[in-house]
């Protein structure tokens, strides 16, 4: 064996450390979901180098020498650059499933190379460098080994899980459930009935059946009375998994929305998978839903005998917030089943109908009415949903996580209700929506039309959404000057500071996740 070839299999092997790390995280982000990995693979969001890499290759075959080598290792190097400088919104969680995971790529290359070059003659610099080249579905085949493990190990756990649960006797368990609003709600709702009960919550994004599970494993205790599950879903019968585990008695839909039609397909499986978790409630449990919401409100698929409570803005509900007065510092309304007057530091409709959907639940549970007021009254935003910060004179609304076009309404609603100076501006930064299948033109252009009738300039982040936006900030007449699409969020940022001015009023709308760049 050659020790150029030597060294060409040892270069290799750091290389694929690096890409096996990418293409993990990437399908990590994808949710472990194929058709969601391939669809960050296919435009070819590759890791750096894999180009030139095809070169060092051919090169290494067909006329060997050092050159082909410094090739390889200017990929190396070009690849760690590309990760280590990259600033990933969500970092690789190194969870077992990862580590894994990356135990059996790793494994599966070595095994190729090391066939390769004692079998494969002068051809085992091809085959290793194709197999780099393909590194993504190395990772595939790798996840595909591990799938009856994963398949095992994940039973053991729901098995698990659900003993703890049976074995909890007393325990009152929530779940909410919506295209969006259901993060806010459940942390508000937590807050008001910590007045009277210990409450455990699933923590941060733990939303998935996976993460309930790891929630009831790790945290739940015999001391806690009240469990409030928030409940995602990016296919039908998500829902209903969560609600087979832990069997809840109160149901919360916040909203149903165009969210995630890329593996819904469509509104009306939307609908359906949300009010799984209504379907799922005992005949003495509670059901409570906005009816503000358009899809919630018309839903015809309801064959549950529980009871029912819905709550509204406008006076759709059986709880109804009447005199609303919004202004920088909050909200101000009084509640139509008993006359009482609540005040909040959170801003926009969305969060006022998240508040509504707790005082239903702290209702049922024997909360007193004063003590709903004082939690009301300290309640903070969510992060990245729709707070509110102050800095050099500068108002900042952060509404950047996980926007939907509802969502993107009501922020605007709250962007255009700031009062500014003549010479002030309404700005956006967004790069728009995602995962909206054939809806995703039409949502944009419509989200750039609204745009120009809420705010005085726009900045348009990527090139995901760059057409659908421009086009509708056109139609809504928007001045061109007033226009800016941002390669980055760095970019954006770096074009604010030049234009910003003390009493300008910015919103953050939406940041796209990191396999969509």
């Amino acid at each position: 064996m050659e020790h150029t070839s030597i060294i060409y299999a040892a270069i290799a092997i750091l290389y694929f450390i690096l890409a096996a790390k990418f293409d993990i995280h990437m399908f990590q982000l994808s949710s472990y979901r194929y058709s969601r990995f391939f669809r960050w693979l296919v435009p070819g969001n590759i890791i750096t180098g894999k180009r030139v890499m095809a070169l060092a290759m051919i090169a290494q075959t067909f006329i060997g020498g050092y050159l082909s080598l410094g090739i390889l290792a200017y990929c190396v190097i070009s690849a760690w650059v590309h990760y280590s400088r990259e600033k990933f919104k969500t970092p690789l969680v190194y969870t077992m499933r990862v580590k894994r995971l990356f135990a059996t790529n790793i494994l599966i290359f070595t095994v190729i190379m090391a066939a390769s070059l004692l079998c494969a003659g002068k051809w085992a610099t091809l085959i290793i460098g194709i197999t780099l080249l393909l590194s993504d579905i190395v990772m595939l085949l790798a996840n595909l080994v591990n799938t009856p493990i994963e398949k095992a190990i994940n039973r053991y756990y729901y098995n698990d899980a659900k003993r703890i649960i049976e074995s909890h006797k007393g325990l009152t368990i929530i779940g909410v459930t919506g295209s969006f609003g259901k993060t806010s709600t459940k942390n508000y709702l937590a807050s008001v009935l910590a007045e009277k009960y210990n409450v455990l919550v699933t923590p941060g994004n733990f939303n998935t059946l996976l993460g309930v599970i790891r929630t009831i494993r790790e945290h739940l205790r015999p001391y806690h009375q009240v469990f409030i599950v928030e409940m995602g879903a990016k296919q039908p019968n998500d829902i209903k998994e969560i609600c087979d585990l832990v069997r809840p008695t109160i149901g919360i839909v916040t909203a149903v929305g165009e969210m995630h039609l890329e593996t819904f397909k469509s509104i009306e499986n939307i609908q359906r998978t949300k009010f799984e978790l209504i379907e799922s409630l005992p005949s003495n449990g509670l059901g409570i839903i906005n009816n503000d919401s358009e899809y919630i409100s018309s839903y015809k698929g309801l064959a549950n005998n529980c009871r029912i409570l819905k709550y509204s803005v406008n006076n759709k509900g059986d709880y109804n917030a009447c005199n609303v007065e919004y202004d920088g510092n909050g909200v101000k309304f009084t509640l139509d089943t008993n006359g009482e007057k609540f005040e909040s530091r959170l801003l926009g409709t969305g969060n006022l109908l998240n508040i509504l959907a707790s005082i239903a639940v702290a209702d049922h549970l024997d909360i007193p009415i004063q003590k709903q007021k004082n939690a009301i009254a300290r309640l903070q935003p969510v992060e990245h949903r729709l707070s509110m910060s102050r800095a050099g004179g500068i108002t900042i609304l952060d509404d950047a996580y996980n926007s939907n076009p509802n969502g993107a309404k009501m922020a605007l609603e709250v962007l255009k209700s700031y009062t500014i100076g003549k010479e002030n501006k309404r700005i956006i930064i967004t790069p728009g929506f995602v995962e909206m299948g054939s809806r995703q033109y039409e949502a944009n252009k419509y989200l750039g039309t609204t745009i120009a009738s809420c705010a005085d300039y726009a900045i348009v982040v990527n090139e995901t959404n760059k057409e659908a936006i421009g086009k509708g900030l056109k139609d809504g007449n928007m001045i061109e000057d007033n226009i800016y699409f941002a390669t980055s969020l760095t970019d954006a940022r770096q074009h604010l500071g030049t234009i910003l001015k003390k009493g300008d009023v910015v919103l953050y709308e939406n940041d796209l996740p990191d396999n969509f760049k």
